[in-house]
């Protein structure tokens, strides 16, 4: 399957799309600057989706944490909720079940797409049951050659080999809630997103959402050349040593309980930017946008 592509055409639209299931870390904190710093270079709207979905893990502590990392770090969002209440309110993606149920529908229509499963995503592949069976997630069944392909914005001509990778992800969890993979497509289709920054880490979600995309007409706008994909390096610290998620977000406030410079330098050496250019936000963008 070959999603390549020159990227997406003007206005560019990206969204920051933490989830409320724990205080946002330091990864979290980069992704947010970088996408707003690629948005606003590109005069571009900047949606805020929080994923919420997960209702078993969602408190209000982490909800609330959501907007003040984004207070804290300085950055502004064009569309979106402006507080936690008005996110509960008129955002929250429980307000969207109907639109995930119809893809799920039409995604179960299509023979040999889908299997039922009661295995949970750590253990060995068990008996693939039929949809109906009560208490089962549903699962794609990626065929095992397939390859999804797409040029990178962060990371150049890229390739994922999902019939390895991921070869039969989770589209509809044992609760009958549409999963991740799902409605985070859907959601992009709402918002218009043309643009999408993600770690490098989450390169294979990226392809089964580009590969699941394809297989509906509805859904097939998400697709690599109307979307330019961002995936960035993990983070590393000033040695050049890979952070772990532990290490990012091992204080009980997240990314608040760190140096704000923590963040930005780290962009900067993302970027490759000189240091001083992490010194500060208005440093940063002035440095970004005149870079190459």
């Amino acid at each position: 399957m070959d999603s390549g592509g020159i990227g997406p055409p003007a206005p560019v639209v990206a969204r920051l799309a933490p989830t409320p299931s724990g205080c946002l870390h330091l990864g979290n904190a980069v992704n947010f600057v970088l996408t707003w710093l690629l948005t606003r270079r590109a005069g571009g709207t900047l949606h805020l989706r929080i994923d919420d979905l997960d209702r078993a893990r969602l408190r209000r502590p982490y909800l609330d944490n959501i907007f003040r990392v984004i207070d804290w770090l300085g950055i502004d969002y064009d569309q979106g909720p402006r507080g936690p209440d008005d996110f509960l309110r008129h955002h929250s993606q429980l307000l969207h079940l109907p639109e995930y149920n119809a893809v799920l529908r039409r995604l179960a229509q299509r023979p040999g797409l889908l299997a039922a499963s009661h295995r949970s995503r750590t253990e060995a592949p068990g008996a693939l049951l039929p949809l109906d069976t009560p208490g089962a997630a549903w699962r794609a069944l990626v065929p095992p050659p397939t390859a999804v392909r797409w040029t990178d914005a962060g990371q150049g001509p890229t390739q994922v080999l999902l019939g390895q990778e991921m070869p039969d992800f989770v589209i509809r969890k044992k609760d009958g809630v549409a999963a991740y993979q799902v409605a985070s497509v859907v959601d992009d289709l709402r918002l218009g997103t043309t643009l999408i920054v993600r770690g490098l880490d989450l390169r294979a979600s990226t392809a089964a959402q580009l590969w699941l995309a394809a297989q509906l007409t509805e859904t097939a706008a998400f697709n690599a050349p109307r979307i330019q994909f961002y995936h960035h390096n993990l983070l590393t610290d000033a040695a050049g040593n890979k952070l772990s998620k532990s290490q990012q977000g091992a204080l009980a406030t997240g990314v608040l309980g760190q140096e704000r410079g923590a963040v930005l330098g780290a962009v900067a050496r993302l970027l490759k930017l000189p240091t001083e250019a992490g010194e500060s936000l208005a440093a940063l963008r002035a440095a970004f946008e005149v870079a190459v």
